[in-house]
């Protein structure tokens, strides 16, 4: 096979040295624009796993490479003042150009031709070659001659960074943040071989402007970096190498390959310096390609696998790393907490690293951030603990007004669509009785409707008949009677999505007959074959006021705990709030203080019809996954303003306000919604949003984003959710009377 890679870096040399060694009549050319010693940039890191994988495929290069290894198993976060160190990690730092070196030199061994000041303006000249590999970097030639087929995107980031290097070493991966009159500026640190250490400065737009570093040489910047960092580089100096000032830029590409051509490494993807090595993802992308052609000779099928079997896990840490460069980007935001919880949350930034992962990497850091959360638990709660080790985070009790929750679980309100007129039965019993048997601190009812024609479908409960009342009051009453566990009604108008079928029947349907008249802020239905809704008036928006205060008079009745308000997921309210739904002209549309308006009306009214002492939570959509439609920025504004009116705690959801959104989902999508209105407003949040593991829980309350964490699904499979948590990680969660005997049992014996 003939192959020809344009570029010389990382990829093509491993490349082609597993091409080599697997098939060694393979003719490999590598065309290489400038000399290997003149590679950008200082060192790279890899992990003790990535390791493993070189290892695994060439031994003898890995043995080469190991030998200029400097291994490191600390972090260490400099944040005002304070040092805080993590143990546990595992990574290397190697010099670029110690790794282009080896890698280089293996080639030569096997017979890899390496040419060397091959300037490749036209990919198209090596067409006739059995394989053309495109390892030409961020700035590909490849890419952007076969633009049509790749299909790249390219996100260009806010911060800038530049990449300097220095003298000094630095014992553990080290992480600097440092405010100075212009801003704040973050240092990303790290030793690569004896005696020489890479160091990043990263800062706002804003800031870099301010400090004069838009017009800044590579000596202006050296002078400004050492003068601002002089004691942390204690008397060493910052070296350069191409150092300018750059914004990180995130790419994707549709395809990797087209006919014979295949991109690997920065040409096909990027992931920012945060969260791993560029280099790594290159090499590991050769390792794939390199296997995919040894299982099929044929290229265009060896592509194709090539692709399937490493695209899942480039994406997977291209999330990571979104999640990671958003940091950050944002870390003012994170400037005012404790040392400890700021260093908890930085490590468990990119999702990544969670509590009980890191529990295994550093037992006594772990053990300590429990100890100070639930220290602050019992603070805030006035809630002491009765034994001597402290609580995982997600068992500290946390309070709301006088409502004591016994630990920070929470059953999401999920429609059952087995109501009849409103009617909660023996169904909603079960369903809510075994979750709080379960042992989740607070419960929700399903959206509960203040109206017969504000249901979803005519199997949704509501608050409107006297009849209700006693209904919902048994299963207030049960669970209070036989659990710990506190329950809050979620109340709700459907809206333009009313009047439509079961979940199960046809989710957002409208139903084939029997339709009552829908109501919204505007005349929009939700599909373009819905019934279009009647925009509401001033009367009808007394009408719906006056349901929902008698609904909260009601729920007071029935005894609810909590109440929560639905102003998300494009129903009554929140069809006020979103500019998709809300088309009007009067003092309800327009600016986001006039769509809030109304809304705000109905939360004042339930505020003063709900008793004093009891707290009001509110549902809200921080983002419409749509184009004009809400974006987080605007969610920080809509809790905002929920606060001054006295809303007590934020339930942070998200879409789910038009047919069309476009949702990003993935692992706890919701949570940087909550984290972001709960630091910059000063609000209480829930987090909600494809958390499922009590790991994923205790992270995110210890790490300061959500005071509460609310799973739906996971509690639908499993309604003994938090039980099983509690027994996981060992701590003594009570059972009831009837159930005593368990206290026994163990059945790992």
């Amino acid at each position: 096979m003939r192959i020809v890679t344009i570029g010389g870096g990382a990829a093509a040399l491993y490349f082609g040295i597993l091409m080599k060694k697997a098939h060694p009549r393979h003719e490999i050319t590598i065309l290489e624009r400038n000399r290997l010693e003149d590679t950008y940039g200082f060192g790279v890191v890899f992990s003790d796993a990535t390791q493993n994988n070189l290892a695994a495929a060439d031994p003898e290069t890995y043995d080469a490479l190991a030998r200029e290894f400097f291994h490191w198993d600390d972090i260490s976060i400099h944040y005002r003042g304070h040092v805080i160190r993590s143990g546990g990690h595992g990574f290397s730092g190697l010099s670029r150009r110690a790794l282009l070196r080896v890698l280089g030199r293996r080639c030569k061994a096997l017979g890899v031709c390496i040419e060397v000041g091959t300037d490749v303006t036209d990919p198209a000249v090596y067409a006739d070659a059995d394989l053309v590999v495109g390892a030409d970097g961020f700035n590909s030639v490849v890419r952007s001659t076969y633009v049509e087929h790749f299909q790249p995107t390219l996100d260009e980031r806010s911060n800038r960074f530049v990449w300097l290097g220095t003298t000094r070493p630095f014992p553990a991966f080290t992480f600097y943040f440092k405010g100075d009159t212009h801003g704040l500026w973050r240092v990303h640190a790290y030793q690569y071989e004896q005696g020489h250490s890479t160091f990043i400065v990263e800062t706002t737009e804003a800031a870099w402007r301010k400090a004069g570093l838009d017009r800044a040489s590579e000596d202006d910047t050296v002078e400004f970096c050492e003068a601002l960092f002089k004691e942390e580089l204690q008397g060493h100096r910052l070296l350069t190498n191409r150092s300018l000032w750059r914004n990180f830029v995130t790419i994707k590409n549709a395809s990797w390959s087209h006919g014979n051509i295949v991109l690997v490494g920065d040409a096909a993807h990027t992931a920012h310096f945060s969260v791993g090595s560029g280099t790594k993802l290159a090499i590991e992308d050769a390792i794939a390609l390199a296997g995919a052609l040894q299982r099929h000779p044929a290229v265009r099928f060896a592509l194709t696998d090539y692709e399937a079997e490493r695209r899942p896990a480039v994406e997977s840490l291209q999330r990571a790393a979104q999640v990671s460069l958003q940091w950050f980007e944002d870390t003012e935001r994170y400037m005012n907490l404790e040392p400890l919880q700021f260093a908890f949350n930085l490590l468990t930034r990119s999702l990544r690293i969670t509590h009980d992962n890191l529990k295994v990497r550093d037992p006594k850091f772990v053990e300590t951030i429990d100890e100070w959360y639930d220290t602050e638990a019992e603070k805030q709660s006035h809630v002491p603990r009765t034994t001597h080790d402290a609580r995982p985070p997600m068992f500290t009790p946390f309070k709301l007004r006088d409502l004591v929750l016994s630990n920070r679980v929470v059953v999401s309100p999920m429609c059952q669509y087995v109501a009849e007129d409103g009617m909660p039965n023996e169904w909603h019993l079960v369903h809510l009785g075994s979750r709080a048997i379960g042992g989740a601190g607070l419960l929700f009812t399903e959206m509960t409707d203040v109206s017969r024609e504000g249901r979803i479908s005519p199997g949704c409960t509501g608050m409107y008949k006297p009849e209700h009342i006693k209904a919902w009051k048994r299963i207030v009453e049960f669970i209070r009677r036989n659990t710990s566990s506190k329950i809050g009604v979620q109340l709700s108008h459907a809206g333009r999505k009313a009047s439509t079928q079961r979940m199960w029947e046809g989710m957002d349907e409208p139903l084939p007959d029997g339709n009552w008249p829908i109501i919204s802020a505007s005349p929009i239905p939700y599909f373009p074959y819905s019934q279009v809704p009647k925009e509401m008036t001033r009367a009808d928006m007394d009408g719906v006021k006056q349901d929902f205060i008698r609904a909260a008079q009601m729920s007071q009745e029935a005894g609810f705990d909590l109440l929560e308000l639905h102003f998300a997921h494009g129903y009554l309210l929140a069809s006020f709030i979103s500019p998709l739904t809300n088309q009007r002209t009067d003092e309800y549309g327009g600016s986001l203080e006039n769509r809030m308006r109304f809304p705000l009306e109905v939360f004042d009214a339930v505020r003063g019809a709900w008793p004093a002492h009891k707290p009001i939570s509110v549902r809200i959509s921080a983002v419409d996954w749509a184009p004009g439609g809400m974006q987080p920025g605007d969610a920080v504004d809509v809790a905002r303003l929920l606060k001054a009116h006295d809303c007590d705690i934020t339930d942070v959801s998200a879409g789910q306000t038009v047919a069309d959104a476009k949702p990003q989902y993935g692992r706890q999508f919701q949570t940087p919604f909550a984290d972001r209105i709960r630091h910059e407003v000063g609000i209480a949040t829930m987090a909600v949003g494809n958390i499922s593991s009590y790991q994923d829980v205790n992270t995110i309350l210890a790490a300061g984003r959500a005071d509460l964490c609310v799973l739906a699904r996971a509690h639908l499979w499993d309604p003994y959710w938090t039980r099983h948590a509690a027994y996981e990680q060992g701590y003594p969660l009570p059972w009831p009377d009837p159930y005593a005997t368990l206290k026994r049992y163990k059945p790992w014996l």
